[in-house]
């Protein structure tokens, strides 16, 4: 019953989408057809009709804010970056049609012989919104945000992916190693931040590149953040020899525009890796409540990379050793292992009761 309720809801909700996208297009043909899923409630499907190519994006309302979008989108578009133009929205449905940037997602572009032309206009981009898109505006990436997204990692992937309960010692390592890591993060100047600037979300242009996509949840926080998103990203991963020169060109570009006149490379590097502990704490505990939460564990599979961050830093950094204990502590690789082999059993079962991970 659940599912027919669910497949007729869904149903209502495209014939809405196709009566609105014929009102704003007109009486044309056109066809639609689904793209890549999206680690949220938003759907994407490209339009081909008479007018041209559109991507229509269905961002169901209140999970959604379209305002969010286009109020980003106009600050990003304002600083001269490549984005989605908004032709039209529709608002009590969360309906919008967008500027098409093309079917070229960085992460399928991206190898040895192109990495540093993709990644030198990824970077030069970044630097290009943290001088001149409006900041001022967006709520802020305080300590109540951070200690909400770090709380992901022991509720979500520890106690309800891996299933195991956090004694009093590790809960204490657990909450040292976070408070300490916000106080990191609150040091650092402040900029635009995208909060997801990687290679599921920046698409390879032939002018103006990147394209930059996913921007809605932006606010204002620390200026290694993006830079930690996009170079250690839990889709792809590099040498540390390519990261560091990476870093260097970002901090040579910084400097020029002013970003970090007083800020050592060393400086910089520190908090790159040690925002980059607190964003993967978060990736996975999202991750792992995106599989049992919203039924998608898609995304199981790139949690190994994300503690592989982790392991490293907790390794360099004397004050994470305390959290480096816990994960040698509960044995967390073999247990992700088979705590992921089983989520993903289980979600393929037929639809019906406990068909959801």
């Amino acid at each position: 019953m659940r599912a027919m309720q669910l497949s007729t809801l869904h149903r209502d909700r495209d014939e809405r989408l196709r009566e609105w996208l014929t009102h704003v297009l007109g009486a044309g043909p056109f066809t639609l057809e689904p793209l890549a899923g999206d680690a949220s409630a938003r759907r994407y499907l490209r339009l081909r009709g008479e007018r041209g190519t559109f991507v229509v994006m269905d961002a169901p309302p209140p999970e959604n804010d379209l305002d969010a979008f286009v109020r980003v989108a106009e600050l990003l578009a304002g600083a001269g970056v490549t984005v989605p133009e908004v032709h039209a929205v529709e608002r009590p449905n969360g309906f919008a049609l967008l500027g098409d940037l093309g079917s070229e997602l960085y992460l399928d572009v991206l190898n040895e012989a192109t990495a540093d032309r993709l990644y030198g206009d990824a970077i030069e981009a970044l630097v290009t919104i943290q001088t001149r898109a409006e900041a001022t505006t967006l709520s802020a990436y305080d300590l109540d945000f951070l200690d909400r997204e770090m709380a992901l990692f022991p509720r979500w992937f520890l106690t309800i992916h891996l299933g195991l309960p956090i004694g009093d010692r590790h809960a204490r390592l657990i909450r040292e190693a976070s408070a300490w890591l916000a106080e990191q993060a609150l040091e650092q100047p402040t900029v635009f931040m995208h909060r997801d600037y990687h290679s599921r979300n920046l698409m390879q242009c032939r002018s103006r590149n990147p394209g930059v996509l996913d921007f809605q949840d932006a606010v204002r926080g620390p200026i290694a953040y993006d830079l930690v998103s996009l170079l250690r990203d839990v889709y792809v991963r590099w040498e540390e020899s390519h990261i560091s020169r990476w870093i260097n060109h970002y901090y040579q570009l910084s400097r020029r525009h002013q970003l970090l006149a007083d800020v050592s490379i060393e400086q910089l590097v520190r908090w790159f890796d040690l925002v980059g502990v607190q964003r993967h704490l978060k990736v996975a505990g999202i991750f792992s409540r995106l599989c049992h939460r919203d039924g998608k564990p898609g995304y199981l599979q790139d949690i190994p990379l994300a503690l592989s961050y982790l392991r490293a830093q907790c390794a360099r950094y004397r004050e994470l050793r305390g959290l480096g204990a816990v994960l040698d502590e509960v044995e967390v690789e073999p247990r992700l292992a088979e705590a992921n082999e089983r989520a993903l059993r289980q979600h393929s079962r037929p639809a019906g009761r406990g068909a959801r991970c």
